[in-house]
């Protein structure tokens, strides 16, 4: 029969061993969910690079220039059959006072009725906030598309932006592209959140407010970089006046 003692260190070995293993575990998944946000960065860059590649199909210039905030969810997730099964993530970022466009806000969006126009395919989103209104309620951290700002499907094609009745309409508009064609798409109902997980895994571990990012408090991480630099191409070239700082948390600032 084996004494006490080796019985104790056997144990102790075992224990360690689980240890590291799980260890290792949390440390590959908080690696992969690192490489989660930098690919959705990159796609949602993508997603904008390809529908501007065709100027006769895509978002006309003139909405983009008076676009106050853009957010791209790429390959929307639809989980279930009917309506409210949709979720996505995604990014926005917002034009600031200083004129550049803000460091990327992940975010999500969830519900509404708007999935029987999507027929059940792979889709990613483009939605623009085209006034100060429709701005604040983004930065709020959670609106609802329809209630809380209206909505409606964004004009399509290069001459499209003629039609200025859009401007007086809606403060959010919309697009969706699904097999390769381009469209405008009606989404309200469709609630927007703070992706805060993500947030804290672009922004070094540390919980940056949607108003702090949207507003241009905080630099832009390697990560973000592509992505807000392929809006500026599109949507305007930001100044370089002003200054950001680094982010902080609300224990930093006391």
């Amino acid at each position: 029969m084996k004494s006490p003692h080796y019985v104790i260190r056997g144990l102790f070995t075992v224990l360690s061993i689980l240890a590291l293993t799980f260890g290792s575990l949390c440390w590959a998944a908080d690696e992969d969910k690192e490489s989660d946000i930098a690919k959705r960065l990159d796609t949602s860059a993508n997603v904008l690079n390809e529908i501007m590649g065709a100027p006769d199909s895509g978002i006309p210039d003139k909405v983009l220039d008076d676009a106050k905030c853009i957010a791209v969810v790429p390959s929307l997730v639809k989980f279930a059959i009917g309506v409210g099964g949709q979720h996505g993530k995604g990014v926005a970022t917002c034009r600031t006072a200083s004129g550049r466009w803000s460091a990327p806000a992940p975010i999500t969006i969830t519900g509404g009725s708007w999935g029987l126009q999507l027929g059940g395919q792979a889709t990613d989103l483009v939605m623009l906030v085209m006034n100060d209104n429709g701005m604040q309620h983004l930065l709020s951290s959670k609106f609802k598309i329809g209630a809380d700002a209206s909505a409606a499907a964004g004009p399509v094609g290069r001459h499209a932006a003629a039609d200025t009745d859009w401007k007086m309409k809606a403060e959010v508009l919309s697009y969706s592209r699904s097999r390769g064609i381009f469209a405008g798409i009606d989404l309200s109902g469709a609630a927007i959140h703070q992706d805060e997980d993500s947030t804290r895994l672009l922004y070094g571990g540390k919980m940056v407010s949607f108003k702090d990012l949207l507003n241009g408090k905080v630099l832009a991480t390697k990560d973000g970089e592509a992505f807000v630099g392929t809006v500026q191409k599109y949507a305007g070239p930001a100044t370089r006046t002003g200054e950001a700082k680094p982010a902080t948390t609300t224990s930093d600032q006391k």
